[in-house]
């Protein structure tokens, strides 16, 4: 179970399908799939059978990703090209993910779309639409936070330490605003940072809540003031964030917008992270009864066991690479 709970904690590994037109009906195609496949299934890209693909040139590693770039020649779609023909990929379902699909043509048109098991293919419109960037971007961001552990558990951890409704808005709102900075500037290319030692520092993120949650004096300074950690730590987690959005990839026509819809995506799955968990403590609280206060360290070791385990992990992974 704990190896499965770290396999989930691992970064983000998006399936990205990019075409960039560099002549007349001549596409570059960048294919980026993840090291660790998650079904015998193969993920394979799909195109017009007007298109014929050039040799790949050899795969190379990037990030939690593996990447596979070739010329496609789609001269025989017409003088349309790919606009009103469909692309894809097969595979999504048995690998229980989704895909980016990212393509950019000479007259300035650029297009993206998320595909998935129920919607594996995706037909180009004559024109891009702003709203398909809203949608696309805002499920990545959901789907990022709710299959981020780290960064859940993190936001669970926040919820153990604070005890009342307003000191926990000025917490979630510190880690948000602490996020959002770094998740800007990363993927707007002003900062950079090293991504084996941010995910080490995510992890000890975790670990130092869990340390904080079990000293008895709550009278410290991260008990009396728990937006300070919040909004330090969320930091740190934003660059966690940035790493993903940026491999997945980017509109460049329509960035500030994937930008803002992405960060908007992450704190609806955030916010709705928070209510479940609100909502399944109001049903134990009453059968637990006098169970309550034995109960209280165990998630806390669960905290503490987990993100000790992920320092290991990830520092061995940081020396290695």
């Amino acid at each position: 179970m704990l190896l499965s709970l770290q396999a989930q904690a691992h970064r983000f590994a998006p399936v990205l399908l990019q075409l960039t037109e560099v002549d007349s009906q001549q596409y570059q195609v960048v294919w980026k799939v993840p090291l660790q496949a998650t079904s015998p299934v193969p993920l394979e890209p799909r195109w017009p059978e007007g298109c014929r693909p050039a040799s790949a040139g050899a795969p190379q590693i990037e990030g939690t990703g593996r990447v596979v770039s070739w010329r496609l020649d789609c001269q025989m779609l017409g003088e349309a090209g790919l606009v009103g023909a469909s692309l894809g990929i097969d595979g999504l379902g048995a690998n229980q993910t989704s895909a980016m699909l990212l393509v950019s043509l000479r007259d300035g048109r650029e297009y993206q779309q998320v595909l998935s098991a129920e919607q594996p293919r995706f037909t180009l419109p004559e024109e891009p639409g702003a709203g398909q960037v809203m949608t696309d971007y805002s499920r990545l961001g959901i789907e990022h936070i709710w299959t981020g552990l780290d960064h859940l558990l993190f936001v669970f951890g926040l919820l153990l330490l604070v005890r009342n409704i307003r000191s926990l808005l000025f917490t979630i709102t510190a880690f948000t605003v602490g996020h959002s900075i770094t998740l800007s500037l990363v993927t707007l290319g002003v900062i950079g940072y090293p991504v084996g030692l941010v995910e080490f520092s995510i992890a000890v993120s975790i670990f130092w809540l869990a340390v904080v949650l079990t000293q008895p004096d709550r009278g410290g300074v991260f008990h009396r003031h728990p937006w300070w950690l919040a909004g330090g730590f969320g930091l740190l987690h934003g660059m966690g964030f940035a790493g993903a959005l940026v491999e997945t990839g980017l509109p460049q026509a329509n960035l500030p917008l994937a930008l803002l819809f992405f960060n908007v995506g992450i704190e609806l799955g955030q916010i709705a992270f928070i209510l479940v968990v609100g909502l399944f403590w109001a049903l134990l609280r009453r059968p637990l009864g006098e169970w309550q206060r034995q109960l209280r360290p165990l998630p806390v070791y669960l905290l503490g066991v987990l993100s000790a385990s992920w320092c290991i992990e990830r520092g061995l992974e940081m020396l290695a690479g």
